[in-house]
């Protein structure tokens, strides 16, 4: 995009004494003369630039003007650059070092590569998670619909939506859009997702209801478990929901949490074993009595 050029350019200078137009156009990917209207934008824009021509000739900052070069403090561009790594472990790697390396055009920038904080998204289905948040982004990009076979506790099926957002919410990928089926606003799980496809028909982008926009209500469910948890959980339960997820008591650990997925719920509790007590609500203590003992038929 042109404004996240400009920026580029404007940053390029200001690590630099002087470039060469054929040394911008390189490194945005433009032509010359590309270079030549971006240059005259920021003249517009209030930035004085000198050009100089001959041998030695090039672009920079007239000199006496007085800027502030830091443009990003040492500890947004970590946080950036930090970002920029974890997309990377599930996105085009070269266009990630790209955007890092316009970054930092100082190449002693020693914390481009020594950013203390790793942050790896991928998963054991990474090459699958790369090809689809890429066709995603493309079809997002394009306002293009999408298509995918979608696996789910009710079985199987196919759906078109209009995308408009790929969220990454805890441990999982997921796709927000419009589903045409349900004429509703859906999140879909990346890895329940195959078969995905861009159809060659385009779509006119809805406005997201404010209520739709908070992504995070979607993961608050609406099941509300209270149980008591044996003392020996508790360091699980830290680091899964935090320690105010329950309250130490005479009897153990009293938990309380919402749930959305009670296919989830089921079998989170049930790796538990025999450390858990499920106190509310009775429908989940139900379920969980006849798988028990189910499973315990199988092995008489």
């Amino acid at each position: 995009m042109k404004l996240d050029r400009l920026i580029g350019i404007l940053n390029v200078l200001l690590q630099n004494d002087r470039v060469t137009a054929p040394y911008l156009a390189e490194k945005f990917e433009v032509n010359r003369r590309t270079i030549g209207r971006d240059i005259d934008a920021l003249c517009m824009a209030g930035i004085p630039i000198a050009t100089y021509q001959g041998t030695g000739g090039g672009i920079s900052i007239a000199e006496g003007f007085k800027l502030d070069k830091s443009v990003l403090t040492t500890d947004e561009l970590s946080g950036i650059i930090a970002a920029l790594k974890g997309i990377g472990s599930v996105s085009d790697q070269t266009q990630i070092e790209r955007t890092l390396d316009k970054l930092h055009a100082n190449k002693n920038a020693v914390i481009s590569l020594r950013e203390p904080v790793i942050i790896d998204l991928a998963s054991y289905y990474k090459g699958q998670l790369t090809e689809k948040i890429e066709s995603i982004k493309r079809a997002v990009i394009e306002v293009r619909l999408i298509e995918f076979d979608y696996y789910y506790a009710k079985g199987e099926n196919h759906r078109v939506i209009e995308p408009y957002f790929v969220i990454f919410q805890w441990t999982s990928w997921y796709v927000f859009g419009f589903c045409l089926e349900r004429q509703d606003w859906r999140m879909f799980k990346l890895l329940r997702l195959w078969n995905l496809g861009a159809l060659d028909i385009t779509f006119t982008p809805r406005e997201i209801p404010q209520e739709k926009q908070d992504f995070q209500i979607m993961f608050d469910g609406d099941i509300k478990v209270v149980a008591l948890f044996d003392l020996s959980a508790k360091y699980r339960l830290i680091e899964t929901y935090g320690f105010e997820c329950f309250i130490e008591t005479g009897d153990g650990l009293l938990f309380e949490m919402g749930f959305s997925n009670r296919d989830y719920l089921i079998s989170w509790l049930l790796g538990f074993k025999d450390m858990v007590k499920v106190l509310e609500p009775l429908d989940i203590v139900d379920e969980l009595q006849a798988t028990a003992e189910n499973i315990l038929s199988l092995y008489q």
